[in-house]
């Protein structure tokens, strides 16, 4: 009787072992893959409380939830020739969870590989430019080249950032001058938009003040105003141009007494030195000595004698 309870008993634990060996509790954000002897069987186990064979099969669960994957700094050259390192973070999710474990081995490892492989092609055929400033292109072309691959493994692309572009010392002061450069240039177009309009204004009112005289005075007063309101002890009172060219057209002139006295004073001018004949040629001296030369006296005739 003993002998049949100890049996008894041992062939309770054995199923009770048999049992929680073959029970299996699948979360919600998970999905089991059971294979029997290798061999994959059937669809993969939905949520809950499931059962598989305790020595023939093996159940690998895979979770369904969307992934965070950073991708590590990739040091590369764009297309315009600058070196910058730049780091990016991958979001994704199993979709078939069967592709998952038989089609690759280890499915983030894949996922790493291929997104820093494609972070550098993108470095590669991009500019400095589209690197900082147009981003969300750059995201579109890197979650379609990770996408292409991830399919056949049964994992969907979430979507794709580029978090941080590094660049070099050299080209951030390079950038820095450039962008003074620019604000400088800015400041002074609109300054100088600003006189031009400033002139504009001005012309009109010299017009205005040309047409009606008394609003020059109506200025000339509302300028002394101002100046008496900051009390002062001296009042600088401006004086017209006009007044002084009328009066500059009614003096008659004046002739020059230290002009005339100069020139009464001043010697006569003197007659310059005669020049001294240029050299001729023994010929040409023979001829003109032969034309200034006095005429010989005539002789008298000789006679006969007769």
């Amino acid at each position: 009787m003993d002998v049949v309870v100890a049996v008894l008993a041992i062939l309770f634990l054995c199923a009770l072992v048999l049992a929680g060996t073959s029970v299996r509790v699948v979360t919600q954000f998970e999905r089991g893959v059971v294979l029997r002897f290798g061999r994959l069987r059937g669809e993969p186990r939905q949520p809950g409380l499931t059962f598989i064979a305790p020595v023939a099969d093996r159940m690998h669960k895979v979770n369904m939830q969307v992934i965070t994957m950073p991708v590590p700094a990739q040091e590369g050259i764009t297309r315009d020739n600058v070196t910058v390192k730049v780091d990016a973070v991958v979001y994704f999710k199993v979709f078939d969870p069967v592709r998952v474990v038989v089609g690759v081995q280890s499915y983030q490892a894949a996922i790493a590989q291929v997104a820093q492989a494609s972070l550098r092609s993108i470095i590669g055929k991009s500019e400095l430019d589209d690197l900082l400033s147009n981003r969300e292109r750059l995201n579109q072309g890197l979650e379609l080249m990770l996408d292409s691959p991830a399919v056949d493994w049964g994992i969907h692309i979430d979507r794709v950032d580029i978090k941080d572009v590094a660049l070099p010392e050299s080209m951030k002061r390079s950038m820095s001058r450039q962008a003074e450069a620019e604000r400088e240039r800015r400041s002074r177009v609109i300054t100088a938009e600003g006189e031009l309009q400033a002139s504009e204004k001005l012309a009109q009112a010299a017009e205005v003040m040309t047409a009606h005289p008394a609003a020059l005075q109506l200025r000339l007063l509302q300028t002394v105003v101002e100046v008496a309101a900051e009390k002062n002890s001296t009042l600088v009172l401006p004086f017209p141009v006009e007044l002084l060219r009328f009066l500059e057209r009614a003096t008659p002139p004046e002739p020059d007494v230290a002009s005339r006295s100069r020139t009464s004073l001043a010697p006569p001018p003197q007659a310059p030195p005669p020049q001294a004949p240029p050299p001729q040629l023994p010929e040409a001296r023979q001829r003109s000595e032969a034309l200034t030369a006095p005429p010989a006296p005539a002789s008298p005739p000789v006679g006969n004698g007769r």
